[in-house]
């Protein structure tokens, strides 16, 4: 048996792969039907074509085929073959420890991160288990519409308790990221003589090298970077100070590129943090804090898993990571403060500070699945920034619109998670007619027809009962011709106004209008 390799002192990483809580859960859905099957080879071959099916990992090979690239668009299924051929076609230049090369270390990029967080467990030759917490995150991924409050509270239930120094990893560092960064900030927050923002971006480059437990320690090193430069950290400055931490020089840097330092792993961390709907984003970005509507979560996990055991076995670790706190459940958001006014707030500043044209030009890269460069926008996931872009250019083509977003919010009034199952995703009012929009990413007909346009059709009722000159408008990527057909049909047989636009219609559209009443005219 080959020998362990010694773990290294190196920043905090998390997988890139699984940037979102929903593609962790798309993902886990995906290896459900193999539960408790032994994990061979030929059986990832069999969750690979299922991952491939499900249009969860697009090969450069899809890109290159112009046929391939069209299916991965449109709701129409891979047959068989296709997907026999894009994996033939595919090969994976990529080698994890434990697994062969090509698809079979691909599978294990895929779930080394859920398996951490402790959603599943898996070795070669052995049963794969999906956890309790697993199978929540799945249960409310299927759910009609995705319950994006569980997933949250799962999520949390795993940063709060996650490990860098997990024996799933490599690495010397010692600590539990989340809860550190909650002790941090506390301390920081409570010197009267800084400035209550919270941690400054780039200090989070500290926190992902800093080797223990200890918040003390890095509040002071914090607040003595803070004397020595402000808040004018150049990237090299911060890249240095990071790796003295980790033992090392500039001289022997190779290994930690400060592009990854100083870039990469804070995006990541970002990210990370936010999933669990404790830490908000201040000053466009340039700081992170509590988000204070979570106040009694915050406290919960700073009193509770600040102390924490510590694993040296897998298993161990994962049966840690995998049991749910039920505390975490039942604690209920903040009532001080008026979300429902920090929303609109929010919402009507960045219609102000953002351009028409970024709007649309991020509206198109959201339905096209192309990551966001933006600072805010890039850590606000898919659906929601669908929800949030969509929101914000309607207040900025229609002046004087009354615009109330449904989406949940931080207390910056950033967006979270998208509206909830009961409620409209976006209304508008102004004094002749109300609109209720409706968007999503889902292209597939019965995602479409059942879990939008029949929605869509009780909103509109409920609406009309207030207001019998409102409508309905239904923005998609792409709009399966069923999803029109079913629309007009509610046209003919009650009477009710829903129109549906694919994403490149919608921009096109709202730019020839400039009154919200006139969205009834011929499209």
């Amino acid at each position: 048996m080959p020998k362990s390799r010694k773990a290294e002192y190196k920043p905090l990483s998390f997988s890139t792969t699984m940037r979102n809580p929903a593609r962790i859960a798309g993902f886990l859905n995906c290896l459900l039907p193999y539960e408790n099957r032994i994990l061979t080879s030929s059986l990832i071959q069999e969750v690979v074509k299922n991952i491939l099916r499900n249009k969860l990992y697009k090969p450069t090979y899809i890109n290159k085929t112009p046929l391939l690239k069209d299916i991965f668009n449109k709701e129409t299924l891979y047959n068989d073959k296709q997907i026999e051929d894009i994996i033939l076609n595919s090969p994976q230049k990529h080698k994890e420890a434990g697994f062969n090369h090509g698809w079979d270390s691909r599978f294990d990029t895929w779930y080394k991160l859920p398996m951490e967080f402790g959603f599943v467990y898996y070795e070669m030759g052995k049963p794969i288990k999906i956890s309790n917490t697993g199978h929540m995150l799945i249960d409310a991924y299927n759910e009609t519409p995705t319950n994006e409050l569980k997933i949250q509270n799962v999520m949390l239930n795993a940063m709060m308790k996650y490990q860098t120094n997990n024996p799933f990893k490599k690495n010397a560092n010692s600590n539990a990221p989340l809860p550190l960064l909650l002790n941090v900030l506390t301390l920081l927050k409570n010197d009267k003589h800084e400035n209550g923002a919270g941690l400054y971006r780039k200090e989070i480059s500290i926190l992902a090298c800093w080797k223990d437990n200890n918040a003390e320690n890095i509040y002071r090193y914090i607040k003595d970077l803070r004397k020595q430069a402000g808040y004018d950290y150049s990237d090299e400055y911060i890249y240095e100070k990071c790796l003295n931490l980790l033992g090392t020089d500039i001289s022997k840097s190779k290994r930690f590129k400060m592009s990854q330092i100083c870039g990469n792993a804070i995006d990541e961390y970002i990210r990370k943090m936010r999933i669990a709907g404790i830490i908000s984003l201040r000053g466009n970005g340039r700081f992170i804090d509590f988000n204070s509507v979570e106040e009694e979560k915050i406290r919960y996990i700073i009193e509770n898993y600040t102390k924490y055991p510590v694993f040296q076995e897998k298993q161990a670790y994962f049966n840690y990571m995998k049991t749910i706190d039920g505390n975490i459940l039942e604690l209920q958001q903040s009532n001080k403060i008026d979300l429902s006014d920090i929303r609109k707030r929010t919402l009507y500043k960045y219609a102000k500070e953002y351009s028409q044209d970024k709007i649309f030009k991020e509206l198109s890269k959201v339905c096209k699945k192309q990551d966001s460069t933006d600072k805010i926008l890039k850590f606000i996931n898919a659906p929601t920034r669908l929800e949030f872009l969509t929101s914000i250019s309607l207040v900025q083509q229609f002046p004087g619109l009354d615009v109330n977003p449904n989406y949940s919010v931080d207390d910056e009034g950033l967006p979270t998670f998208t509206a909830g199952g009961n409620i409209a995703d976006i209304e508008c009012y102004d004094a002749k007619q109300n609109g209720l929009f409706e968007v999503t990413l889902m292209c597939g007909r019965q995602d479409q027809v059942n879990n939008e346009i029949v929605p869509i059709r009780r909103h509109l009722k409920k609406m009309l009962e207030k207001n019998p000159k409102s409508f309905s408008v239904f923005v998609a990527p792409i709009v399966h011709e069923d999803t029109a057909e079913v629309a007009n049909l509610y046209k003919i047989r009650e009477n009710l106004d829903i129109l549906t636009f694919d994403i490149v219609s919608f921009i096109k559209y709202i730019k020839q209008k400039n009154k919200l009443s006139e969205f009834l005219n011929t499209q």
